[in-house]
């Protein structure tokens, strides 16, 4: 079932979100997700932190991974904020990855399992059981304080937009 009033295409052609599309000013949903150890994982392990939710459709990808570079080398200046890459990937994949870039700031989950996350967020592409390209910042008070869906999955998100918000609450 798709609530998703966003439009999203991959490569020029449009996609399905499903879930309930999170928006400013939400509670953010908490959901169980898996570690790189494969230990289920929530949105409230990371109490009292600004929480950044780097959302990727596969690790695998030359876009994804620059995301994740980029993300990782921002979480490696901030305080008190918890960087968390979520794909579907596997955890070992998602490990190896990291391991082989040298990428130790970010927290890498998997929604593989149930796609908790991707459906709580909105975020899941029922054309590829993948999930969206996008950045999601809660701040302490678990409220969802910005959202990018990027428009096309082909492309980076506006890492200075998230940037900024997130130096508005450390």
């Amino acid at each position: 079932m798709s609530n998703n009033k966003t439009k999203v295409t991959f490569k020029g052609n449009p996609v399905t979100l499903l879930g309930k599309e999170v928006k400013v000013g939400d509670k953010a949903p908490d959901f169980t997700v898996l570690s790189s150890t494969l230990t289920p994982t929530t949105l409230a392990d990371f109490e009292g932190k600004v929480k950044v939710i780097a959302v990727y459709p596969s690790i695998d990808t030359g876009i994804c991974a620059a995301q994740n570079r980029r993300f990782n080398q921002e979480a490696d200046k901030l305080k008190d904020v918890a960087v968390l890459s979520i794909s579907v990937d596997l955890p070992f994949a998602q490990s190896r990855f990291c391991a082989a870039e040298g990428l130790n700031s970010i927290v890498t989950l998997s929604d593989h399992k149930s796609l908790d996350f991707g459906m709580k967020y909105g975020f899941v592409i029922e054309e590829l059981r993948l999930l969206a390209r996008g950045t999601i910042i809660i701040g302490k008070d678990n409220v969802v304080k910005y959202v990018e869906f990027v428009p096309e999955i082909a492309q980076e998100p506006d890492y200075e937009a998230a940037l900024k918000i997130i130096k508005q609450l450390v």
